[in-house]
């Protein structure tokens, strides 16, 4: 019994001097701590720099595309796509009426442009329909008269979306021909050719993408630290 009472006065003599040295090691823990706090803030803060840069650019595209520049439209997008595929840019984002965090720009819609294609269309479909036989004459100089005196009446444009559901549903009352609705469905485009989602990475290796590195390296040596400090401690109770 006595053997055994010296070895574990040893042990635990010995775990108190392990005990010792831990908290006497040059790298305190509250220096970790410290560290780690100064480095979060840094991640949140070129985060939320990322961020505006990318509000900044999608902006302009939709400013172009306002303002009906197609190239401006062109050259913003491929400033926002290289951006967002070489950074990491968090972003809230509305997904069934609820806010969830993503990575990217998020979903946005080029209505400007789509109008202008949309009325383009209408006009090609019109050349083509024009020298069909129809029994109501130019369905399509018909419609035009009705929505553009509504349009004159309520200030639209040409482009506007009001303008163009007009023609579309005056266009639909006669359906003497029997291929006008497939023609002005066929010729209308797609909504999707108009609506961007650039994703970004998750991490890059850039100056964040290693700040995060560094952040994570740091976390578990204090994770690590204190689940040592844990069990000398409860190792000096029990020994």
């Amino acid at each position: 019994m006595d053997n055994v009472g010296g070895k574990l006065k040893k042990l635990h003599g010995e775990v108190k001097q392990t005990f010792s040295r831990f908290k006497k090691g040059r790298i305190k823990t509250w220096m970790l701590l410290i560290l780690l706090v100064i480095l979060f803030f840094a991640d949140a803060t070129i985060l939320r720099l990322n961020h505006v840069k990318m509000s900044e650019l999608r902006d302009a595209v939709l400013a172009a595309d306002e303002a009906n520049d197609d190239a401006a439209i062109a050259s913003g997008l491929a400033k926002l796509k290289e951006f967002v595929f070489s950074n990491t840019v968090v972003n809230v984002v509305e997904e069934n009426g609820e806010q969830v965090v993503s990575f990217g720009t998020g979903p946005f819609y080029l209505e400007h442009q789509y109008l202008r294609a949309a009325e383009t269309a209408l006009k090609d479909a019109e050349a083509k329909m024009t020298g069909d036989s129809n029994p109501n004459g130019n369905i399509y100089g018909l419609a035009g008269n009705t929505c553009k005196a509504l349009a004159i009446q309520n200030g639209w444009t040409w482009d506007n979306a009001n303008f163009i559901n007009c023609m579309v549903t005056e266009i639909n009352k006669y359906p003497s021909a029997a291929n006008i609705q497939d023609t002005i469905i066929a010729a209308l485009p797609s909504t999707e050719l108009f609506r961007h989602n650039y994703a970004s990475p998750i991490w890059t290796p850039s100056f964040l993408g290693w700040l995060i590195i560094i952040t994570v390296v740091v976390t578990v040596v204090i994770f690590i630290r204190f689940a040592i400090w844990v069990v000398l401690r409860l190792s000096l109770l029990f020994i």
